[in-house]
C-alpha cells in the first residue's frame, strides 16, 4: 500500500496548488442549491414530503447527488488527461509502480474530494437546520461508499474511450438522467414502472436512500444491509474493470 500512498500524496501535492478553484462548488454551489430547491422549490410543496418539510427531505438527496457528480467528474477528464494530454499515467507506469499503485492512489484522491464535498455540504446543510438526526454524520461514509461506487468503473470507461466527446455523452446520457430519477427531487414511487427499476438499478437511489434515512433519523431497516452490499459489488466490480483497462493502455 505505500507505493499507493505516494501516488496519492502526488494528487494532493498538486490539489494544493489548486484548492481554490473547487471552492465554488464545494461551498457556494451547495448554498445556492439549497436557496433555490430547498427553500424556492419547497416554498410550493405544501404538507412537506413523507410528513417532513421539502428542505429536509431534499438535502440528503442533494449530498448523495453532489458525491455522485464529484466522483464522476474527478474519474473523467482528470483520468483522461492522465492517459491522453499529460500523460502522467505513462510517467508513474514508467517508475517501480504497478498498475494497482497508480489506479489506487489515484482513486484514493478521488474519494477525497468526494470526502470534502460531501462534508461541505453537510456543513452547509446543518447551518440551515436541515438537518433532522445525528445520525446525519452517518451521509459522510456513506457519501464515500457512493463514491466508490462510482469512481472505478467510471475511471474504467474513460480508459477505454479514446476522446472526450465520449465522456459528454456519459454526462448525458447517463449521469444526468442518474441524477434526475434516483429520488433526489422526487420519490421514485411517483415514476411508472420500468423507471423505477432503473433507478434501483443505478448506486445513486441507494446512496440517495441510505442519506436520508440517516438525516431523518429513521430506521433503515434490514434492506440497507443489502444495499450496502450493492454499492460494494459496484465497487469492486469497477476495481477490477478499472484494472484490467489500465493494464491494457499502460502495459505494453
Amino acid at each position: 500500500m505505500i507505493p499507493s500512498v505516494h501516488v496519492l500524496e502526488y494528487h494532493l501535492v498538486n490539489y494544493r496548488r489548486t484548492w481554490r478553484a473547487s471552492v465554488f462548488s464545494s461551498l457556494v454551489l451547495p448554498l445556492l442549491t439549497m436557496l433555490g430547491f430547498g427553500l424556492g422549490v419547497g416554498g410550493f410543496v405544501t404538507g412537506g414530503v413523507d410528513g417532513v418539510s421539502y428542505l429536509e427531505w431534499m438535502v440528503p438527496g442533494l449530498i448523495a447527488s453532489t458525491a455522485a457528480q464529484v466522483a464522476v467528474a474527478e474519474a473523467t477528464w482528470p483520468v483522461m488527461s492522465c492517459f491522453t494530454w499529460v500523460k502522467t499515467y505513462f510517467a508513474q507506469a514508467a517508475a517501480p509502480l504497478r498498475i494497482g499503485d497508480i489506479l489506487g492512489g489515484h482513486l484514493a484522491f478521488m474519494l477525497f474530494r468526494v470526502a470534502v464535498s460531501a462534508a461541505a455540504f453537510l456543513l452547509v446543510a446543518f447551518g440551515f437546520g436541515a438537518l433532522r438526526s445525528g445520525w446525519a454524520v452517518a451521509v459522510l461514509p456513506i457519501s464515500l461508499l457512493l463514491g466508490a461506487a462510482l469512481v472505478a468503473p467510471v475511471a474504467a470507461y474513460t480508459a477505454s474511450v479514446s476522446s472526450d466527446s465520449y465522456l459528454a455523452i456519459l454526462l448525458r446520457f447517463a449521469v444526468l438522467p442518474m441524477s434526475l430519477f434516483s429520488g433526489v427531487f422526487f420519490p421514485v414511487d411517483s415514476l411508472p414502472t420500468v423507471l423505477r427499476w432503473a433507478a434501483w438499478a443505478l448506486p445513486l437511489w441507494h446512496g440517495v436512500d441510505l442519506s436520508r434515512a440517516a438525516t431523518l433519523g429513521l430506521d433503515p431497516g434490514p434492506g440497507a444491509v443489502w444495499q450496502v452490499l450493492y454499492l460494494l459489488a459496484w465497487a469492486v466490480g469497477g476495481w477490477f474493470l478499472a484494472s484490467w483497462r489500465y493494464r491494457r493502455r499502460l502495459v505494453i
